[in-house]
């Protein structure tokens, strides 16, 4: 089996593995100005999309320009939430019907990877899939796995005639309450697997549950307002959850509203439908033409908002945070990793940001809790365990050398490819 490194090798982004020269597994992007997008050019027979986050699927469209129409295989969370983060990657970019570049406000100009037409095509190449039901994918049998991660995502599972890869993509072994964690452990030559978290070891999800309960219905009794900034995709949902689980007030705003809703049109990929309607019950949504001025208002209740972005890169918090800053009473409690050189790891670190164009100081308490959808090192050593007989190939991670490294150690057989890298195994 021939593999080709296009992206997430020895890196967090942009995954795009390529399989035989024929299937491609993801094509995601890494968002930024200019993004970055998978090295080389790629025309494959069929594509198999893991999971619908940005890293991983956020440059599908751009398969379909001219007239290549690969199809593209996913479970059905995946193709929805990838056309919504499609329809919003055009949006954030400016691009109307008939665009085919911006200029960006840095005075450069790039190349939009896709347009709306590209996205339109998305439902003409698309193949639905449950999973364990295995199906033909350029000339590979494929059979998808849950992974435990968000709502669809898939361990990849493929089969040439001759070896059998097994591509974990992005994964839990956790229960949280939206999904319950992964226990698939599927027969494989090759595991080639995901090191996020490799370095970090967890509380227990629900010790992490209980202290962000307990923080945020403290400061509600106090009189305060708390401010969850969430990623649109699966940390919006938790959030909801553990909220009508605590019962915690809160308001829902952002992209995840959209999310929520493609959610509830697919329940059997959820842990609990019932319980998640309860959640959607409990919740106040906010609609997406609220005006700030109605939102600053909402900002002035004693209640939890649970907004995007996770990372306080724009969206709805742009407008709730500023309003609560000035006032000690109030909470803003992120639910996960900051990225370096993001507003909220800046908050986090020195207590001001820029927000909004504007450089503030935040006399609001800021906090963090780990709401991780990914494995930690214990998962993905627990994981691994079932494949000491196999090759391991670690990637999407910052440290993957290293923990290949640490597997080499412990009597495994592994590596790491580098970026670009093209290997036969």
């Amino acid at each position: 089996m021939q593999i080709r490194f296009l992206g997430g090798a020895r890196e967090v982004g942009r995954s795009a593995i390529l399989v035989n020269d024929r299937l491609l597994l993801d094509y995601g992007m890494q968002s930024g100005t200019p993004p970055q997008f998978p090295v080389d050019s790629v025309d494959p027979d069929a594509v198999v999309a893991s999971h619908g986050h940005l890293d991983h699927v956020g440059l599908l469209p751009a398969l379909l320009s001219g007239d290549r129409r690969p199809p593209i295989h996913w479970t059905p969370p995946t193709r929805d939430l990838t056309r919504l983060l499609a329809t919003d990657t055009l949006k954030l970019q400016g691009m109307a019907p008939g665009d085919h570049h911006k200029w960006n406000d840095r005075g450069g100009r790039y190349d939009c990877p896709f347009t709306h037409t590209e996205v339109a095509r998305l439902g003409e190449v698309s193949e639905t899939h449950d999973y364990e039901e295995s199906f033909d994918a350029a000339g590979h049998e494929v059979t998808f796995f849950n992974a435990g991660h968000i709502p669809g995502s898939a361990h990849v599972l493929v089969d040439d005639g001759d070896t059998r890869l097994l591509y974990t993509a992005d994964f839990n072994t956790e229960d949280q309450r939206l999904l319950s964690g992964t226990t698939a452990r599927p027969d494989a030559d090759i595991v080639l697997c995901e090191s996020t978290y490799a370095d970090v070891t967890r509380p227990d999800r629900a010790t992490v549950e209980e202290g962000f309960a307990r923080s945020v219905t403290q400061t509600i009794h106090e009189g305060g307002t708390v401010v969850v900034p969430a990623f649109a995709i699966g940390r919006t949902q938790e959030a909801m959850l553990v909220c009508d689980a605590h019962d915690v007030p809160c308001y829902v705003d952002g992209m995840g509203v959209a999310v929520t809703r493609r959610f509830r049109e697919t329940p059997g990929f959820l842990r609990d439908p019932d319980a998640f309607g309860r959640a959607c019950g409990h919740a106040r949504f906010v609609d997406a033409s609220t005006r700030n001025g109605q939102r600053r208002r909402i900002a002035e209740k004693q209640t939890a908002i649970v907004t995007t972005a996770g990372m306080l890169a724009g969206g709805p918090a742009m407008t709730y945070v500023p309003a609560i800053a000035g006032n000690p009473q109030h909470k803003v409690a992120f639910t996960g990793y900051q990225v370096e050189g993001t507003p909220g790891r800046e908050l986090l670190e020195t207590g001001s940001a820029e927000l909004d164009g504007r450089h503030r100081r935040v006399a609001a308490q800021v906090e963090s809790h780990d709401f991780s959808a990914h494995a930690d090192r214990d998962g993905l050593l627990s994981f691994l365990d079932e494949y000491r007989g196999s090759q391991v190939l670690v990637n999407h991670g910052d440290r993957c050398a290293d923990f290949a490294s640490e597997l080499r150690g412990d009597g495994y057989d592994a590596r790491a490819p580098e970026l670009g890298a093209d290997i036969r195994v």
